[in-house]
């Protein structure tokens, strides 16, 4: 399965830390990791999914392949900047987002649109609208899309 993992692109050491984890235990149950390519929680998954061996895509802002973080794999240019949100969301079956801003907000606005699972660690909490399970844990986050797919 491709997750599409989201979340900020300034974190701090916990939430790179989350990040990370998240990365290898995805790779380690065989997924793929789709994100935005970049800093933060993007680089942060696919330094923990490579680490363990996974593949990691990352759909950039930019046109140029080269933007990308050192840990992504495959590198897709688009040229399009936020409007790649979309992008990232919908090349994923599920979506497990951490921490995040305003770009990871309408990430999880368009998987919701799109009707993906998504998970949430320590990110946006939007009352009034049902479609994400809040978790404590990557692995909680893990057992929830894996089980809504």
């Amino acid at each position: 399965m491709r997750v599409s993992v989201i979340g900020g692109s300034t974190v701090s050491d916990e939430e790179y830390a989350t990040a990370q984890t998240l990365g290898e235990q995805l790779a380690e149950h065989g997924h793929e990791v789709v994100c935005g390519g970049r800093t933060g929680v993007m680089e942060a998954v696919c330094q923990g999914a490579q680490s363990a061996g996974g593949h990691t895509i990352g759909i950039l802002p930019d046109s140029e392949p080269a933007a990308a973080n050192p840990f992504v794999e495959t590198a897709i240019a688009t040229g399009i900047n936020d409007a790649r949100n979309a992008v990232v969301v919908l090349n994923g079956d599920a979506v497990i987002a951490v921490d995040g801003g305003p770009g990871t907000l309408s990430e999880l606005g368009h998987a919701l649109s799109l009707g993906k699972p998504v998970a949430g660690i320590d990110t946006h909490r939007v009352d009034s609208v049902a479609g994400i399970k809040h978790v404590d844990t990557p692995a909680a986050a893990i057992d929830y899309v894996e089980a809504s797919v």
